[in-house]
């Protein structure tokens, strides 16, 4: 599958943004796709994912009741929107794909390993 992230650009701090990642190739319905963040020096970072049938969400503490993750799978993308941003947020925004049976049942959604396909990312960045 070909991922494509979307979306980012230059926000002050407590704005928003809403990301888009849209995918092609393989049955986009039969993967979990996650966002990761990679801000400079720092390591990639899990920031949320959404299973294949967009049943079940998962977030980090770090951005928990401030980002929300759908997806459309008639439309093959998946969107993340982002409320109340930090300057803390600033970072490349990646998402990722994993086969449907792999990483969300077994918990391991938040490494990046477990992930197949990643798209080229997007920058963000939050003034204060």
């Amino acid at each position: 599958v070909q991922l494509q992230a979307s979306g980012g650009g230059l926000v002050q701090a407590g704005g928003s943004l809403r990301l888009s990642c849209a995918a092609s190739g393989r049955t986009f319905s039969n993967v979990n796709i996650g966002w990761f963040r990679q801000a400079p020096g720092k390591e990639r970072q899990f920031v949320g994912g959404i299973n294949w049938n967009g049943g079940r969400t998962y977030y980090s503490d770090s951005v928990k009741g401030r980002f929300t993750i759908a997806r459309d799978n008639a439309k093959n993308t998946v969107s993340l929107q982002m409320n109340s941003l930090k300057p803390e947020d600033t970072a490349v925004y990646y998402c990722a794909a994993v086969g449907r049976g792999r990483a969300f049942a077994s918990g391991t959604y938040h490494v990046p390993e477990q992930y197949d396909y990643w798209g080229q990312g997007t920058l963000v960045t939050v003034s204060s």
